[in-house]
């Protein structure tokens, strides 16, 4: 974890953008400039917080003190998979090591709900998902042999928030709220352990 300072730098310029109260569009693709710069790295992840468990973890990160965006790492176990699921806030989705794959989900009331969009993601790249109602997706680990591991990040205290999941047979929704999977988050402040700069 050598590189813990890459996670703070990125937290501190997601800050500062926050600060600037910018739109959806402006959170993507700036935050997706960020997301890209720091999973250009892997030395950074704490490695409690890269394990995988039984089903797929939610690790948070880091969640801004006024809460207008979160930092989680979502690791993926051989032939784990989300539930379908909505979001509410927009999102971005840069994948750190391994691979995954998104399939847009869309709701027909009493019926199947219909696949859409597929995305394969692989190391080095983002993508981003908008807050709109019709952002329902599920995402699977791609590897058969290894853990994959993403970083997202939302517009939102993402474990706190109202949300839904979906029926695939018949598209019903049912209310969720995510949580967390750790009870502790990283120091991203103690830079004790950090070479002294010399003015």
């Amino acid at each position: 974890m050598s590189g813990i300072h890459r996670l703070r730098n990125f937290v501190q310029s997601m800050t500062r953008l926050a600060d600037r109260s910018p739109s959806e569009a402006e959170w993507l693709e700036e935050g997706g400039a960020l997301l890209k710069a720091l999973i250009a790295h892997d030395d950074w992840l704490p490695e409690d917080l890269a394990k995988p468990g039984p089903t797929y973890r939610q690790y948070l990160l880091h969640c801004d003190p006024l809460e207008r965006f979160s930092v989680v790492s979502f690791v993926w176990g051989i032939g784990q998979r989300t539930p379908i699921h909505n979001h509410k806030v927009w999102g971005l989705v840069g994948m750190l090591w391994g691979a995954e794959v998104s399939t847009t989900m869309h709701p027909v009331p009493g019926q199947p709900m219909r696949a859409g969009q597929v995305d394969h993601l692989s190391p080095g790249e983002v993508v981003g998902v908008g807050s709109g109602e019709d952002d329902a997706h599920w995402v699977t680990n791609a590897l058969t042999d290894s853990a994959s591991i993403s970083i997202h990040v939302y517009g939102g205290n993402i474990g706190a928030i109202s949300r839904h999941t979906f029926d695939p047979e018949t598209s019903e929704a049912k209310p969720f709220i995510s949580g967390y999977t750790n009870t502790v988050v990283p120091n991203l402040w103690d830079r004790s352990a950090e070479p002294a700069v010399m003015s």
